[in-house]
């Protein structure tokens, strides 16, 4: 009897870790600011995203989940990718910071990298906050804030795309 009920209680952890899996899945959203020549150094700049329909609804439906079983949404990695000038690199940031903000939600921090080295790099990785993002996501839009300051002159436009990937946790229709 003993050795049934240790079976079962090993089966039943087993499914229910496979399970868990089946629950959590990937959301990634893209975007990109640009930071005019004109820019002063030493100086922080701000610039907004444009907004970013979330989609969340038919996200979680192909999930096989609902915004309301949604436990927790967060920031798995930021990556910055400059798009113009083609010859650019992150050298010129001294530090960035990114936010989040969605209608009804208040502004949070959720990436950033101080101080940002980034000779040579035409990509960065921000480290992420841990924080539960599932009040943004599954808002109908959101947009980001990037704040930026500069190390040295900036000659040219330069352009940055903005790769937000979010983890989600979810149960799987009250699974």
């Amino acid at each position: 009897m003993k050795y049934l009920t240790l079976l079962l209680a090993a089966l039943l952890l087993t499914n229910c870790s496979e399970i868990d899996k089946l629950t959590k899945f990937d959301l990634d959203y893209n975007s990109s600011v640009t930071i005019k020549s004109s820019t002063g150094i030493n100086l922080p700049i701000n610039l907004r995203t444009p907004e970013m329909e979330t989609n969340s609804e038919s996200e979680f439906e192909s999930n096989n989940t609902r915004k309301n079983l949604i436990e927790e949404i967060i920031l798995k990695r930021m990556r910055l990718t400059i798009t113009s000038p083609s010859n650019r690199d992150f050298s010129f940031l001294k530090s960035i910071e990114i936010f989040i903000a969605a209608e009804g939600v208040e502004e949070r921090s959720i990436a950033v990298l101080d101080p940002v080295s980034g000779n040579g790099k035409m990509q960065i990785e921000l480290n992420t906050s841990d924080a539960d993002l599932k009040a943004y996501i599954k808002k109908d839009s959101f947009t980001l804030r990037v704040n930026t300051v500069t190390d040295e002159a900036i000659t040219q436009d330069v352009d940055i795309d903005i790769l937000s990937v979010f983890a989600v946790d979810a149960k799987i229709f009250g699974v």
